[in-house]
């Protein structure tokens, strides 16, 4: 069986982080293993954690009154969840629902934090990291938008 520090050597959020780095953090994680329908993020309860989804599928979704739940997103093996553990007050502020079995590594949020404080390198590699999948995630959300309300031709109006 692998170790944390293993399996976060091959994960791609990861993956050129100094084998120092990963070790240091794989103290912070543990495996987890969600079931269809479980979730690992409730919209308003404590961020406690991240995650790296290493397999399956998890909806990323928030809810609309008077229409349910709507997915904002899903995110599959290979990517992550969740950056609310970085900033007070340190809620989600969307639900996240495991689609088909997924399985992870679930990285606690205070535990992060301390170690990033105690090695402001680490830290300012980590926000890099957080902030360039939040840019990513921010402009797919853009081009959803756009496609939703986007200026569509009316009937009889030829497309440019």
């Amino acid at each position: 069986m692998k170790t944390i520090a293993e399996l976060l050597q091959q994960h791609p959020f990861f993956q050129d982080l100094p084998r120092e780095h990963q070790e240091f953090i794989a103290g912070c994680g543990e495996n987890c293993i969600y079931q269809p329908g479980d979730y690992l993020a409730r919209e308003g309860a404590p961020a406690d954690d991240f995650f790296l989804i290493r397999a399956g599928r998890v909806a990323v979704e928030t809810f609309v009154p008077n229409h349910g739940a709507l997915c904002l997103q899903t995110i599959s093996g290979g990517e992550i969840f969740g950056w609310s553990w970085l900033f007070p007050p340190y809620r989600w502020t969307f639900d996240a629902r495991a689609l088909e079995k997924v399985h992870g590594i679930r990285l606690n949020g205070k535990c992060l934090r301390e170690k990033c404080e105690t090695e402001p390198a680490l830290g300012f590699e980590l926000m890099k990291r957080f902030a360039r999948i939040t840019t990513e995630r921010l402009r797919e959300a853009r081009i959803q938008l756009l496609d939703l309300y986007g200026d569509k031709p009316s009937a009889g109006t030829a497309a440019p």
